[in-house]
């Protein structure tokens, strides 16, 4: 009993660092960004915070950059879902737009619990100004994130990447999964569902070494950890676990290649 949970803590413990660094991995860059930009906006104290002491005053504008920064990821996930073939400016528009909600709400609830209740016609001065922060904050991760327009044949084109969230646009292409009319795109940093065909991704890919496994996918060869036949079926197993089938018809020619 001792050495089976010692066994189980001991795995459990391994699988909360794996979990920890992949998280850091995917996330470290954009963590160290709000950390940096509410660092920043500390410093020239924006809305009035001078007042503050400075360990307040950085507290005060890390936390909301954290909380922008969450209510950007989920609402970058929403508008993924919702309306998958949304251009650049819109989307950043639309995001900002529902970032500034709750970072709105949070500087208000902080307001009234340090001072005076802003009165009903405040609230859209304060939304505003957060909406011009939150704009800049966008802005800047565009810059950041966006794939380098001037660097040719090491990565995919736009036609596939403009249509990713930003957080994935500079990730490893992994996979590409066609369901019904709609493509799931799996990358090192996550995946993404997009309106586009399987046959304009490919042909977004082609500078990349891959090749279609199935009439439903198209994997990266340096994707590919290993290849696994059973039962006169085949697929491969790619670096972050995820197994792409590979059908009868494109066997031949991943055999011949040494895929498999």
């Amino acid at each position: 009993m001792t050495l089976g949970f010692q066994s189980r803590y001991v795995n459990g413990a391994a699988g909360t660092v794996d979990r920890v660094n992949e998280f850091l991995k995917t996330h470290g860059g954009r963590l160290v960004f709000l950390g940096g930009t509410g660092t920043f906006l500390t410093l020239i104290s924006p809305l009035d915070t001078d007042a503050l002491p400075f360990l307040w005053r950085w507290t005060y504008w890390v936390g909301l950059l954290f909380l922008g920064g969450g209510a950007g990821e989920l609402s970058e996930r929403l508008l993924t879902r919702l309306a998958p073939g949304l251009s650049t400016f819109p989307r950043y528009a639309l995001i900002t737009a529902m970032v500034s909600v709750p970072v709105t709400l949070a500087v208000i609830a902080i307001q009234a619990a340090v001072g005076p209740m802003p009165s009903l016609l405040q609230i859209p001065i304060y939304y505003f100004f957060v909406f011009v922060i939150s704009a800049g904050v966008s802005t800047l991760t565009w810059m950041l994130e966006r794939p380098d327009q001037t660097t040719n044949g090491t990565g995919p084109g736009r036609a596939l990447t403009d249509k990713l969230p930003v957080r994935l646009r500079t990730a490893d292409l992994l996979a590409l999964e066609s369901e019904d009319h709609y493509l799931r795109v799996h990358t090192s940093r996550g995946d993404a569902l997009i309106l586009m065909r399987l046959s304009d991704a490919m042909a977004a890919a082609e500078s990349l070494e891959g090749a279609q496994t199935h009439r439903s996918w198209w994997v990266a060869r340096a994707a590919i950890d290993h290849a696994e036949k059973a039962g006169g079926r085949a697929e491969l197993t790619l670096t972050n676990g995820l197994k792409a089938p590979v059908s009868r018809s494109f066997y031949a020619d991943l055999r011949d290649k040494g895929w498999i």
